[in-house]
């Protein structure tokens, strides 16, 4: 959460944005004025390494090679952690095959698989069975306008996660994403994560950030993720 208001403080302002989180503004600047703790420093250690031997290999490498390199090299360090420094990195390794992966441009004929689990059913049993992801814009007090990137538990009507941004590159959306499951935590097998076929939700990088949590990937036509209710009079205000 603090990193989050750190990459949008600039744009937004730390009060509006702790005004739409459950942590207050003295909460983060006291943090923030706090030394950093062992793990941090030793986090900040291993994205050096990390980035060194991803840069080093031709930034092929996937999480499992890069611990193995770092092994051999006598960093020790698990596996697990490496998964989640290269997540927050934005670091991912080439897959096998003919096509390299991309992180903004959607992969079609993977997108025409995916089938539409909700069928415009938008209910659900119980929390985090079914979440709802959309891109709107939202129009600012001062003129212009940012994009807004929102994550809907279906059954409670609530926004578990969001971003705001002045781009919709994919890191819009996942930055929405790692927050719902920041929030959320535990295990979430079983969930459906539903979405149009935007080349956000269908980007190679937010496909894998689900594979990874075991989420099912829902997709219904472009532009027609969530057309029950309108999530977005929820949206936070900027």
């Amino acid at each position: 959460m603090v990193a989050f208001i750190d990459d949008h403080k600039v744009e937004l302002g730390v009060e509006p944005i702790c005004a739409q989180l459950p942590i207050a503004p003295s909460t983060y600047y006291a943090y923030k004025r706090r030394p950093p703790s062992d793990r941090a420093l030793r986090d900040e250690y291993l994205r050096e390494q990390i980035q060194r031997v991803y840069d080093a290999n031709f930034q092929v490498y996937g999480a499992r090679k890069v611990w193995i390199e770092l092994g051999r090299e006598g960093i020790a360090v698990a596996r697990c952690t490496v998964e989640r420094l290269m997540r927050a990195m934005g670091l991912q390794g080439v897959r096998r095959g003919n096509t390299a992966p991309t992180t903004t441009s959607p992969d079609r004929a993977a997108a025409q698989t995916l089938p539409d689990l909700v069928d415009r059913e938008f209910t659900a049993a119980r929390p985090d069975q079914v979440w709802c992801a959309d891109l709107t814009y939202v129009p600012l007090e001062r003129g212009g306008f940012c994009y807004a990137a929102l994550i809907t538990d279906v059954y409670t009507r609530g926004i578990v996660g969001w971003a705001v941004g002045t781009s919709l590159a994919a890191d819009l959306p996942l930055a929405a994403l790692e927050q719902a499951l920041h929030r959320r935590g535990g295990a979430l097998d079983g969930l459906i994560h539903h979405s149009d076929r935007g080349c956000q939700y269908t980007s190679v990088r937010y496909a894998d950030r689900l594979d990874l949590e075991r989420i099912t990937a829902s997709m219904g036509s472009v532009g027609d993720s969530y057309d029950c209710d309108d999530p977005l009079a929820a949206a936070p205000a900027v």
